[in-house]
């Protein structure tokens, strides 16, 4: 058309209607038109009031029982059956069907805020992770604590979740760096919120204050139900289960296995940063230079319960078992509870017994060592006891064939070996005792003395070369052997 050829003439070249062409000619605006969206009729639409229905339905129910697409799609599916009609759609249909109709209720999922993250202020949460010590397979739990400022992240395994195990952990952490938080995000964790208020305050427990009063930290907790307000540490919970806890950690002290731990941790702090170009630990230092210093004292971590023994000297605590001592039946005592621990306490608060905390339901920790003075009372009932069936099979057969007083004896002698060197050595010292084949129950008492007090060997002293050498003096006892009517016999 600007070389001045009519319409009809580029028409009949372009092979375009005339209409088509003298549109393109006079149109000024030639700019991208918006794409528009044609709805298209879709089976779904047969069972789109039915889903509504249930949707609206589920706004009235708890939140943990609500419709899932996947639930829809089976109910619908059944209901089709039942009805002898054909369902043909299929489960993404049915899917897309649910989201739209949970945006037009407004019931979509609202957008993660990209927040920014102070240096000093940490987040906290608990993982699962399972691992062996001593043999022994536990379903544990590891605390993870990150600085979403530096991305620098710490965690620390132990065999249960309660208040113990979470101040334990943190109070590692707290030493292994060196500086304390100054704002700590949790979840609505049982260990440390109480209530929740109507205007979203927390009541935090008496023990959980009392660690932030010590440390010195405030607390901050996420909505009911909103793990991603902490998503730094949701994320690295699985991070550090995937690459410090595979394969399944074993070993034979937790306590050590966390040192070390902590040092692996330390090594992830030379890596570069996510989104700056620096490394971890650079960023790391601007945390610790807002972070509060730790406290002067150290934090003991524990708390204590008052319970009842039972007729056997039990003591019961989250339905698991501990033993005292023969002499506390019926009465009133005090646990002391850390996270590995449980010590059990006189009405003078002085330590009874220690015992390893055991985990899980309906376990029973028994030690015999205080019971001892009971069994020396009773002999008799020395053959039906857990002490006797722990024995090796020559102090079971010896103790066995002792009389009652010989296993008094040795009962009273092992129970005071009990109360100054524990159970342990007492039972070693016995098993040695008996090897040594002694006669009796006197014999078998002199030999486990003599085990427990064995003499030490006197090193050489080293001398000065100035000093003589003494020759040895040849010793001759036969006018001694004569006079005895024996024969000769002399010695170096």
């Amino acid at each position: 058309f600007e070389k001045d050829k009519s319409i009809r003439e580029i028409s009949r070249t372009t092979g375009h209607a005339r209409d088509t062409v003298a549109k393109y000619v006079k149109q000024e605006d030639f700019s991208l038109p918006k794409p528009v969206k044609h709805k298209r009729r879709s089976k779904t639409d047969l069972y789109r009031d039915q889903v509504r229905e249930w949707l609206i339905a589920d706004e009235s129910a708890p939140r943990k029982q609500r419709h899932t697409a996947t639930c829809v799609y089976r109910r619908l599916k059944k209901q089709a059956a039942a009805n002898n009609k054909l369902f043909e759609v299929s489960d993404r249909a049915i899917r897309d069907l649910v989201a739209q109709l949970r945006r037009e209720r407004g019931q979509q999922k609202q957008a993660s805020l990209p927040l920014l993250h102070p240096a000093g202020e940490a987040q906290v949460d608990f993982g699962t992770t399972c691992f062996c010590e001593k043999g022994i397979y536990y379903e544990g739990r590891h605390l993870a604590l990150t600085l979403p400022h530096s991305d620098a992240k710490f965690t620390q395994l132990f065999k249960g979740e309660n208040f113990e195990c979470l101040a334990q952990g943190l109070k590692n952490i707290f030493q292994h760096i060196g500086y304390v938080p100054t704002v700590i995000r949790f979840d609505n964790m049982s260990t440390a919120v109480k209530a929740i208020k109507a205007q979203g305050e927390r009541e935090v427990t008496d023990n959980f204050r009392r660690l932030q009063c010590h440390y010195g930290f405030d607390s901050n907790f996420c909505n009911p139900a909103s793990g991603h307000e902490k998503g730094s540490v949701e994320n690295y919970v699985g991070y550090s289960r995937r690459n410090y806890f595979v394969p399944v950690p074993q070993m034979d002290d937790l306590k050590t296995y966390n040192r070390e731990l902590l040092k692996t941790c330390d090594e992830e702090l030379e890596r570069e940063h996510y989104k700056h170009e620096k490394l971890v630990w650079q960023l790391f230092e601007d945390d610790k230079n807002r972070m509060n210093p730790l406290p002067r004292y150290d934090f003991e971590v524990c708390r204590y319960v008052l319970v009842r023994t039972n007729q056997y000297g039990l003591v019961k605590f989250l339905s698991n078992s501990y033993s005292t001592a023969g002499s506390m039946a019926r009465q009133e005592v005090t646990l002391k509870l850390d996270a590995y621990y449980v010590t059990v306490l006189d009405d003078k608060m002085q330590p009874v017994v220690t015992h390893k905390r055991l985990y899980g339901k309906n376990k029973e920790s028994m030690i015999w060592g205080p019971y001892l003075d009971v069994l020396a009372q009773r002999p008799t009932a020395l053959k039906y006891s857990g002490f006797f069936q722990g024995l090796a099979e020559p102090v079971r057969q010896f103790l066995g064939n002792c009389d009652l007083d010989g296993k008094k004896q040795v009962l009273k002698v092992v129970a005071q070996t009990c109360r100054e060197d524990g159970l342990d050595r007492s039972v070693n010292a016995l098993s040695d005792a008996v090897k040594m084949a002694p006669k009796d129950a006197d014999a078998l008492i002199s030999a486990y003395a003599f085990v427990l007090n064995k003499p030490g060997q006197i090193p050489k002293n080293d001398v000065p070369d100035y000093v003589p050498e003494l020759k040895a003096y040849p010793l001759d006892f036969t006018p001694y052997a004569k006079l005895m009517g024996g024969a000769a016999c002399s010695s170096k």
